[in-house]
């Protein structure tokens, strides 16, 4: 096991040699900074385990210091030492949620024993979590093996999720969480496929647990009830964010907001021309092409022109909820986009209902499936997961929030549908006509092996348009993506460990719905 590694920061890092040899000596890889800067730059690209920092250094000092790296890293613990006792500074310090500190001037065996004494916490939180999950390892097998409701089926997902956050180090307990998430996708899919045509009849009647809410119903559940109250509302749609991500992005928006969390089911397939045009319309792909049929069949091999009308949908929607809001709608596909829309984030308090749809986050999903590069950076999804949460960090759309945060409004965050890394494929057969998507596709006698995919027979049971006499969509189930025969493994190399969507996973389908409130 490598040795546990601190990082030093003090301008006066000379004079503390003969305490980093001590250190050295007892087992600790110590790397030292003469300032805050240097510091931040150190947590950004590197992995330890403990900071001590000096709360006086000339520049950026301890207690800034300290909220950067709060920022980049919150769970590092971070030892503040200080030649100075008063109050006012503890306070700070303890408020940005330090580990422990120690005044100056400092022995190496105090140092020594405060990072024992927080590593072995750090352990034992560790040995604690994954203690936890084997115990709750069995609870959630036997569940798995029992006719879930849907709000035992977003607890169990919850769970799981929560368990793959919070376990670190223990490549054993891992293994075995990651084995039960794939035999939970591999029920999910089953209760997908044996639920979904009973949900899409029941849709005029209220969600229950019996029947989750889904993507046609959010603007009417969530957003609706919160327009006339006296502030305006704003409503984002982060396209292709999934749960877990969703964690990231809270933990930051934390000392900003109060939130409440529910959540909704994508629609099938879980792909923006069906989920994102069902929320911003209000109405299943079956009635939306039976309605808007020129609009739906002009982009019907294009992902992007399936969504250009997101804005006159909504404005539809409210009209038929007899709402005459003043509505704004934003789509930030760039970083330029963002940037701009980051600087007049207050000309939103100006409208009743602001839409705002995010388009990096499934960018990234899509860049991560084309790029060797952004591959080896996130090999797999906690590492995609935290490349996320790096770009949210430093993002226009964290500014965006923290400037809402100090205005009287209500946001309302959600998002069309998740990803799945995607690692098995399955072959499918089909003619040229047959869509191109990975995850789902729709055509004319389609065929497939049943245990990797929802085969639809009957698009208008399930929400969506018929495109013609033997016409079906298959949808693909756990983390199966579709390869033909023709070039087989030529193509199933190009889209192993890519990130899609389309399918029924839970990552793809189970999806918050969160409202935030300032806290100013």
């Amino acid at each position: 096991m490598a040795n546990p590694r601190i990082l030093w920061a003090d301008d006066e890092v000379d004079l503390l040699k003969p305490h980093i040899l001590f250190l050295e000596s007892k087992g600790y890889d110590v790397t030292s900074v003469t300032n805050g800067a240097d510091a931040v730059e150190r947590v950004r690209g590197e992995r330890f385990e403990v900071v001590l920092l000096d709360e006086q250094m000339p520049g950026m000092d301890g207690l800034e210091t300290l909220a950067e790296i709060n920022q980049i890293m919150p769970e590092l613990p971070v030892v503040m030492i200080t030649k100075s006792e008063e109050e006012r500074i503890m306070e700070e310090a303890l408020g940005h949620q330090i580990s422990d500190y120690l005044t100056k001037p400092v022995n190496p065996s105090q140092v020594l024993l405060t990072c024992k004494r927080i590593l072995d916490r750090k352990r034992l939180r560790n040995e604690q979590v994954s203690q936890s999950y084997l115990q709750a390892f069995n609870e959630i097998t036997t569940a798995l093996s029992e006719a879930l409701s849907v709000d035992k089926w977003i607890d169990l997902y919850t769970r799981l999720v929560r368990f793959d956050l919070e376990i670190q180090g223990d490549e054993g307990v891992r293994q075995i969480l990651e084995d039960q998430y794939r035999e939970a996708n591999r029920a999910f899919g089953k209760y997908v496929e044996d639920s979904y045509e009973e949900w899409i009849r029941r849709s005029d009647q209220a969600p229950n647990e019996n029947r989750p809410l889904l993507s046609h119903e959010v603007v009417k559940t969530a957003v609706i009830p919160e327009l006339g109250k006296d502030r305006p509302v704003i409503f984002f749609v982060i396209d292709c964010m999934r749960y877990d991500q969703w964690i990231m992005f809270e933990r930051l928006l934390a000392p900003y907001f109060d939130t409440e969390m529910s959540f909704h089911f994508s629609i099938l397939p879980t792909a923006t021309p069906y989920s994102r045009n069902a929320i911003f319309s209000g109405l299943l792909p079956r009635d939306l092409a039976q309605k808007y049929p020129k609009i739906w069949a002009d982009g019907e091999e294009d992902e992007y022109s399936r969504n250009r009308d997101e804005e006159s949908f909504l404005q539809d929607q409210l009209k038929r909820h007899h709402l005459d809001s003043r509505l704004r709608y934003d789509k930030l596909v760039g970083t330029a986009d963002g940037r701009e829309f980051a600087q007049s984030a207050h000309d939103l308090l100006q409208h009743d209902l602001s839409a705002v749809v995010v388009n990096f986050v499934d960018v990234l999903a899509h860049s991560r499936s084309d790029s060797a590069v952004l591959k080896e950076i996130a090999p797999d999804e906690r590492a995609y997961r935290d490349l996320t949460k790096t770009w949210f960090q430093h993002s226009w759309l964290f500014q965006a929030f923290k400037d809402l945060a100090t205005t009287d409004c209500t946001i309302v965050v959600t998002t069309d549908h998740g990803a799945v890394r995607s690692l098995h494929a399955a072959k499918v057969i089909g003619d040229r006509h047959t869509s191109t998507a990975l995850r789902y596709k729709y055509g004319r006698n389609l065929k497939c092996d049943k245990r990797h995919a929802i085969f639809v027979q009957n698009p208008e049971s399930f929400g969506l348009p018929s495109t013609g006499i033997n016409s079906n969509f298959i949808i693909a189930k756990e983390d199966y993506y579709f390869v033909y025969p023709t070039n087989y493994n030529q193509y199933l190399n190009k889209y192993r460990d890519t990130m899609q969507h389309g399918g029924a996973s839970m990552e793809e389908v189970i999806l918050p719905i969160i409202r935030m409130q300032p806290k100013s």
